[in-house]
C-alpha cells in the first residue's frame, strides 16, 4: 500500500511501491486522504446546492485519478491496482487502511524545512510509529533538491548558476 498526494516525493514513493508490489506479486493499494475544508459538517451545501462533502469526495477521487495518470501514464503499473480515497488525516488514513501485519506501507519522506515541520506533522513519522506492518520510508528523488534550489532562486530573483546544481 502507498499513500500519495501528488507531490514529487509521493510519486517517487508510488513508483517504489509499484516495484515492491511487482517483486512480491502483490496488489498495490494507492490511498489519497482528504478532509473537508474547516471540518465542514455534512449538512453544508456548496454553491450548486450539492452537499459539500460529496463535492470534496469527488474532488479527491479526481485528484487521485490525476496522480495515477501522472505516475503511470495511460498504461498500468504492471501490478493489480486499487485506488482508494479516505476521509481522514493522511497518517491516520494510511495506518487505518492497513489490513494485515504482512502488508508493506510505502510513504515518501519529503523534504521538510523547519517551518513546515512546525506547522504540519510528518506523515512518515506518524506511520512509522503507529502502523501494524512494516513501513518503507522513501526519501525524495535527488532531483528534488535541484528543483527546490531553482525554485528558491526564481522566488528570490537570483540568477541561476548551473554550477549550483548537482550533476
Amino acid at each position: 500500500m502507498a499513500g500519495t498526494c501528488g507531490s514529487l516525493g509521493s510519486l517517487t514513493a508510488l513508483h517504489r511501491a509499484a516495484a515492491e508490489a511487482r517483486t512480491r506479486d502483490a496488489e498495490l493499494w494507492v490511498v489519497l486522504a482528504w478532509q473537508p475544508p474547516l471540518g465542514a459538517p455534512a449538512s453544508r451545501t456548496s454553491v450548486g446546492g450539492t452537499p459539500l462533502l460529496a463535492d470534496c469526495r469527488d474532488a479527491a477521487a479526481g485528484r487521485l485519478r490525476e496522480v495515477l495518470g501522472t505516475a503511470f501514464g495511460q498504461g498500468p503499473p504492471g501490478v493489480a491496482l486499487a485506488a482508494l480515497t479516505v476521509r481522514a488525516t493522511p497518517g491516520a488514513a494510511l495506518v487505518d487502511t492497513v489490513r494485515d501485519p504482512g502488508d508493506l506501507l510505502v510513504v515518501g519522506t519529503g523534504s521538510r524545512g523547519r517551518l513546515l515541520r512546525a506547522l504540519r506533522p510528518s506523515v512518515a513519522r506518524y506511520c512509522l510509529a503507529r502502523a501494524p506492518c512494516p513501513v518503507l520510508a522513501v526519501p525524495p528523488s535527488p532531483l528534488q533538491a535541484d528543483l527546490d534550489a531553482v525554485h528558491r532562486r526564481i522566488v528570490w530573483r537570483r540568477p541561476l548558476d548551473a554550477g549550483d546544481l548537482a550533476g
